[in-house]
């Protein structure tokens, strides 16, 4: 059963912690993908540099303005897809950036589109879109609708076995939104 909306309208940084240990599916032609959300990182909007809402809202992030609990995918480098769930109340534009899962079903599909040792498949935030066949055309779905896909509580994760780190790959942000603990990751 997907995770109800109310999940996702609670502080950004609660969210991606919480995220952590619940089961993102994707279901294609009958088959579900699925695998559990092992690294995430949080954007707090218009207060973090690192955000794409930090300028205002514009065609391509305005799906991050509206309702908790879509999707906010976005194509980077003019090569990847990448996945966010939008977060907090409509009209605060924040949400997490799903960096990684460990598989757990539909491992030949996902070996198909990456082909890739099952360790590099979907390790990074661009592999698990190209593994799950996530694009753009997810960009506003309703995750809270199940269907082509959802997320949906897994495992819980006990506060111990979260690792809190600077984000990555955003060189570009303040000193202060660098340096914030906002990615989360199970511990290995």
């Amino acid at each position: 059963m997907p995770l109800h909306r109310k999940f996702y309208n609670r502080p950004t940084l609660t969210v991606a912690r919480d995220l952590l240990g619940k089961k993102l599916t994707r279901r294609i032609n009958g088959a579900e993908l699925s695998g559990i959300i092992t690294e995430t990182e949080a954007y707090l909007g218009t207060k973090d540099s690192a955000c794409h809402t930090y300028g205002g809202k514009t065609l391509r992030n305005a799906v991050m303005f509206g309702p908790p609990g879509h999707a906010y995918v976005y194509f980077t480098y003019g090569l990847h897809y990448l996945l966010n769930m939008v977060t907090e109340e409509e009209g605060n534009p924040c949400g997490v950036l799903i960096r990684a899962i460990e598989p757990l079903s539909g491992l030949s599909e996902m070996r198909t589109r990456r082909k890739q040792p099952d360790k590099l498949l979907t390790n990074g935030p661009a592999k698990l879109c190209q593994a799950l066949d996530i694009t753009r055309s997810f960009n506003g779905w309703d995750l809270t609708k199940g269907m082509h896909l959802w997320v949906e509580d897994f495992q819980a994760v006990a506060p111990e076995s979260v690792l809190s780190t600077p984000r990555i790959g955003i060189d570009y942000a303040q000193k202060k939104d660098r340096e914030a603990l906002w990615r989360f990751l199970i511990r290995s």
